[in-house]
């Protein structure tokens, strides 16, 4: 299956360099070198993902990637030319999947895009399991989640941190782990979102936030999936 990446990057030499790692990987590239040119070519393009660099003219890619989340679940990588806590946290807080800092090599580019696109399901193998506890089926292959044979809308995060968890019901996992696991992102920057996205797949799930049937609160350690029969 050919992916179509979408590249908003407005310096034109390192999106040259960043179209043909990609496109050498198999990838349909677009590229766009402003905002508002990145929200209309992905709603024309409906892309599997986009790379989004933080400094754009016209309107700044923190402000396109909350009108992208807004819009649809499209897995965002996030350019950015400061590391600081702050700056990058901006963008996930806005709804970015990952983010790279300049200056990157295209080899780490790519393997990034590789990584969130299996996670979003885009490169998944439909021969992948189904992890099954209970009621709970986590579908990897179909990138779905079911509970009685009833589909769960989950997004890209909350089937990571899902799958991380039913691969080894009981066992209790670190939000340190469960960040590597799901997302392989920096912990000190992203620990405290974990907390977050399971709250949101506790109530997607139906689960009682004082009483969890499926994903539970270790004291100490972090969160399991329950062991059901």
């Amino acid at each position: 299956m050919t992916t179509r990446i979408l590249i908003a990057e407005d310096n034109p030499k390192q999106a040259e360099v960043a179209v043909a790692y990609l496109r050498r990987e198999g990838h349909q590239v677009t590229w766009v070198g402003d905002g508002p040119a990145a929200l209309e070519t992905h709603r024309e393009l409906r892309p599997d993902l986009v790379v989004l660099d933080v400094m754009m003219p016209l309107l700044d890619g923190v402000t396109v990637c909350r009108v992208l989340r807004a819009e649809s679940e499209t897995p965002i990588l996030m350019l950015t030319a400061r590391a600081g806590e702050d700056d990058v946290l901006r963008g996930l807080d806005a709804g970015a999947d990952d983010y790279l800092t300049k200056p990157y090599s295209p080899r780490e580019l790519a393997a990034r895009v590789r990584a969130l696109l299996r996670r979003s399901g885009a490169l998944r193998d439909k021969d992948q399991p189904v992890l099954r506890t209970g009621d709970l089926e986590v579908d990897v292959g179909r990138f779905e989640a079911r509970i009685s044979g009833q589909a769960v809308v989950l997004t890209a995060k909350e089937f990571g941190i899902l799958e991380v968890l039913a691969r080894t019901p009981g066992r209790a996992f670190t939000r340190a782990e469960i960040i590597e696991k799901a997302f392989g992102f920096d912990k000190y920057v992203l620990e405290r979102t974990v907390d977050a996205h399971v709250r949101n797949l506790r109530r997607k799930l139906g689960d009682n936030p004082d009483d969890p049937k499926y994903v539970q609160t270790v004291y100490g350690r972090g969160y399991r999936l329950a062991e059901q029969s």
